[in-house]
């Protein structure tokens, strides 16, 4: 049986993701912990997260915990949402500067109070649902419509220095990376188990998938 671990960083709204998981893997075992032994021993790992990167980043204090991580994103099927796809960058301005674990090239930075859309300065954060633009052919995208709506719960965003890494865009008064991929990764930065059935898409695609673009 896959087994299918969602790392727990305090960070709120694992219950979402593990019932979306659930209801994708039946077949799967879907536990949710920050146990090192777990998520090093994971066939496919999920880092989850909402709120501040520093309470997620807090976490990966504990040295068996952050080596567990690094050796999953290194060797096997990694899924990011939200805070787990800002915190594979470099570094964030949230918490008055947190570093990532830089598997990204990239820095997270928060949207710019004075931008625009559509005319009308934009409200930070950006909530609620954004076409997605997909950028590359990548397997998680599998069946789903190019400029998708998803939904999106988030201040920070991030902007890419590799271009090959950017997966998808969305465009809030700015254009931002919202879906990054690098190997056996994939990260997004919208919320896939909030996102109806085109969430759920993208989550049996990485069920599905082997982690080879």
């Amino acid at each position: 049986m896959s087994k299918v671990v969602i790392a727990d960083f305090g960070t709120g709204n694992l219950h979402s993701v593990i019932n979306a998981i659930e209801k994708v893997a039946d077949a799967a075992d879907v536990i949710s912990t920050h146990n090192p032994q777990h998520i090093r021993n994971a066939d496919r790992l999920v880092l989850p997260g909402q709120g501040a990167i520093g309470t997620w980043m807090n976490e990966l204090q504990n040295d068996e915990i952050r080596m567990a991580v690094e050796f999953a994103v290194e060797t096997k099927p990694v899924l990011g949402i939200c805070l787990g796809l800002q915190a594979l960058y470099a570094d964030s301005e949230e918490d008055g500067g947190v570093e990532g674990l830089g598997f990204l090239s990239g820095h997270v930075r928060r949207f710019d109070d004075h931008l625009l859309d559509a005319g009308r300065r934009i409200k930070i954060p950006h909530m609620g649902w954004s076409k997605v633009n997909q950028i590359t052919n990548h397997p998680l995208w599998d069946g789903i419509p190019q400029d998708t709506r998803f939904y999106f719960v988030h201040s920070y965003c991030a902007q890419a220095d590799i271009q090959a890494e950017v997966s998808g865009i969305t465009t809030y008064g700015m254009q931002f990376v919202c879906a990054a991929a690098k190997e056996n990764l994939f990260a997004v930065q919208f919320h896939p188990e909030k996102s109806r059935q085109q969430g759920l898409r993208l989550l049996a695609n990485f069920i599905d998938w082997n982690g080879a673009c």
